[in-house]
């Protein structure tokens, strides 16, 4: 956890702030110890800008998890239009 918060910038009180808001949910090593994903540092390290801006760390939290719902939201719709285009339609068929 040391080395996360070192990484991220924060203390190790911040991440277990994160756990505690449910933003992020370290693994566990077979000794205990919480490791982070890459990914989760860096929703650790947005959320820690957005708490230097100010944004309390529950609204911080709820902010990032809207934002990664609509960027995955994104990435779903340029999907579904890249497969639309090679099928050569350009809307979506009518369903029976």
């Amino acid at each position: 956890m040391g080395r996360a918060a070192e990484l991220v910038g924060v203390t190790p009180a911040f991440l277990r702030s994160l756990g505690t808001a449910r933003l992020i949910e370290p693994q566990r090593s077979e000794g205990g110890h919480r490791r982070y994903s890459r990914y989760q540092l860096r929703l650790a390290s947005r959320a820690r800008e957005l708490v230097d801006q100010g944004t309390p760390l529950e609204a911080a939290c709820r902010i990032i998890i809207l934002e990664d719902q609509l960027a995955e939201a994104l990435r779903i719709n340029t999907e579904l239009q890249r497969s639309r285009a090679e099928q050569g339609t350009g809307t979506p068929r009518p369903t029976e």
